[in-house]
């Protein structure tokens, strides 16, 4: 530890940490599977928390009257609705599909 003041490092400095680095890491290993296991289970744990948290989560008002302003009206221009009117007064095949249509709208 005498170069300390001149800024260099040399590898003599660390040797007293060699024995106890080699216990640390025999003793890591032999308890590596339940480290192993214990880090995905709070993994695990987190992911179902934060799941749970955001499903449980509810709308505010501004984020509901926000969405409720931005939901487009449908627009069916003039014309075309003239155009379907008279197609329909005209053809009796037209005005029994209407009114079939009409009754039960979810027919195929």
């Amino acid at each position: 530890m005498s170069n300390k003041k001149s800024g260099n490092i040399d590898l003599g400095d660390f040797k007293h940490l060699g024995p106890a680095l080699g216990r640390l890491s025999k003793a890591s290993l032999r308890y590596a599977g339940m480290m192993f296991f214990l880090l995905v289970a709070v993994v695990y744990g987190f992911v179902v928390l934060q799941i749970n948290t955001l499903s449980n989560a509810q709308p505010t008002d501004s984020d509901v009257s926000a969405q409720t302003k931005t939901t487009a009206v449908p627009n069916v221009d003039p014309k075309v609705v003239q155009q379907l009117q008279t197609l329909q007064d005209n053809s009796s095949n037209v005005q029994t599909l209407f009114q079939q249509a009409r009754e039960n709208p979810f027919q195929e």
